[in-house]
């Protein structure tokens, strides 16, 4: 397994911006809207006649889709999704956003419930067997969320020994996290923030995800809870979309790309998750 170094002023970092999140602060401006027009058929043309577009993102991730004070989600996926969507011509304030959570991100797209999700939604295999992604657009990493001092010393899948973690069903921090701990152990719950819980009253000792999402719910717990220093996957977050929509997968790769280059990607981050996290440089897009 790879792992890399996770920034050890996170937490604290986090804790700086609290003020900033509950007030549902928003320092991100709407991207321009283009006057594109696209050939006939396509998903692009459909949803820019239709002049709206649904997006599945999540709604309790901190720094990544976050619901507002007025139920509207805020982070870097939202930013995302209003970049594709001003490139289809589609203002942001046209943007459905509907909650989906880990379980329910394929069939979504599959029955048409959202046009697209961006929620950080890692690449693999076992989806591109029943949806198709467009990306990456961002490179995170597995890790543990553990009570502040990590009182069981768990600092890898290795070091959990008789340890109980808590993860999200059908997720794959799940999969992961089984590969080394056996399934009796891991506890799963419909969303990441459902594990805080366990953790304080013990029935878990540590919660697994992504060390992006891990960030965001320390922010929110005051100092109950850190991140440990290192991550033992990558994960890439790709926006899914339907199978076999190759037109609409490349729309979206060029979209990313340009995103990159014209420093919309960048400002996109530093208007959220960069609040909290250094600025990476940006991912290399797959076009399998």
């Amino acid at each position: 397994m790879k792992f890399t170094k996770l920034t050890t002023a996170v937490a604290a970092a986090v804790a700086a911006t609290l003020a900033l999140t509950a007030c549902g602060s928003d320092d991100t401006a709407s991207p321009e809207v283009a006057s594109t027009s696209f050939a006939d058929g396509t998903t692009m043309a459909k949803l820019q006649s239709a002049g709206k577009i649904t997006i599945g993102t999540k709604f309790d991730q901190p720094l990544f889709g976050l619901a507002g004070p007025d139920g509207t989600p805020e982070g870097f996926d939202v930013e995302i999704g209003k970049i594709i969507a001003a490139k289809l011509g589609i203002d942001a304030g046209k943007i459905k956003w509907t909650e989906t959570v880990s379980q329910n991100r394929e069939p979504f797209i599959e029955n048409g419930n959202v046009d697209i999700v961006i929620a950080t939604y890692t690449i693999n295999d076992t989806r591109k067997e029943v949806i198709d992604f467009a990306g990456p657009y961002y490179i995170a990493g597995q890790s543990f969320l553990v009570a502040k001092g990590n009182p069981a010393g768990i600092t890898s899948p290795e070091t959990v020994g008789d340890n109980k973690v808590c993860t999200v069903t059908g997720s794959t921090s799940e999969a992961n996290i089984k590969e080394t701990v056996p399934a009796d152990q891991v506890i799963t719950v419909d969303k990441y923030s459902d594990c805080l819980e366990p953790i304080r009253t013990g029935e878990a000792q540590a919660l697994t995800t992504d060390n992006v999402i891990l960030a965001g719910l320390v922010s929110q717990n005051g100092d109950e809870f850190e991140v440990v220093d290192s991550t033992f996957t990558e994960e890439p977050y790709g926006i899914g979309l339907k199978k076999g929509d190759d037109d609409f997968r490349t729309f979206i790769n060029d979209t990313l790309e340009q995103s990159f280059e014209d420093g919309s990607w960048a400002a996109a981050w530093e208007a959220t998750a960069g609040k909290v996290l250094p600025t990476p440089d940006p991912p290399t897009v797959d076009r399998y």
